[in-house]
């Protein structure tokens, strides 16, 4: 088996959901009783989303490239960044990492393209709703994109760091999200990307209109794949 490493801490709610998720399934696929050798840099998604803001992209591919060396060091034969925001500069951290990367925008592209989807309603941080990382990848594989309006964008991205990372999910946020699903629907979106790892949180607890495509998942099982590989 080969050994991953993973940059999470961002946040720290799904990095649990990597590390618990990604052990199990290895264990499942391994006939039981074996957990997969792995390390996890923890980085700090503040710093991630305050680059990202601020536009200050060469620092956030220094700080990536860091990680990865670090994991290289720790004898990984390969890597993933637990986050979407952090897809922003992919490529270019890719360029100089000394082992492969797996990508969270380029796994979800494909499942979407084999399930069928047309027209997915993006959600996460604003980088990720107006960046156009996620986006151009989604319109290449032919699709279209709808997001929310820009006080619902404002609104996610502060529910996403005042609460998800915090590891808090309200009723009202749950209800919240759960309306801005609906509005998407009422918008033609036949699918709802859930384009932040902590965003789970709240869909989770909802019956939504329609189907949600969880990155985190997603990844998980790209990840567990390349994992398993010989």
């Amino acid at each position: 088996m080969r050994k991953l490493g993973l940059i999470g801490g961002m946040g720290p709610e799904s990095t649990v959901v990597y590390y618990q998720r990604i052990c199990q399934e290895v264990c499942k696929r391994a006939g039981g009783s074996f957990f997969p050798n792995l390390t996890i840099e923890s980085r700090d998604c503040f710093v991630v989303t305050g680059l990202c803001g601020e536009g200050r992209y060469d620092q956030l591919v220094d700080y990536y490239v860091e990680a990865v060396e670090t994991l290289a060091h720790a004898g990984c034969d390969f890597a993933a960044i637990g986050c979407n925001t952090g897809h922003i500069v992919f490529d270019r951290v890719a360029e100089r990492s000394p082992i492969p990367l797996v990508s969270i925008v380029e796994a979800t592209r494909d499942v979407m393209v084999e399930q069928g989807f047309k027209r997915p309603l993006l959600l996460g941080t604003k980088a990720t709703m107006e960046g156009a990382f996620f986006k151009d990848a989604l319109i290449a594989a032919g699709m279209g994109v709808v997001r929310p309006p820009e006080p619902e964008r404002e609104w996610l991205y502060r529910t996403i760091f005042d609460e998800l990372e915090m590891g808090i999910a309200t009723d009202e946020s749950v209800g919240h999200f759960g309306r801005l699903v609906a509005e998407g629907a009422e918008h033609g979106a036949d699918c709802v990307i859930l384009g932040c790892t902590e965003l789970p949180m709240l869909a989770d607890r909802l019956e939504l209109p329609i189907p949600a495509v969880d990155t985190l998942q997603i990844h998980i099982d790209a990840l567990v794949d390349a994992i398993m590989e010989e």
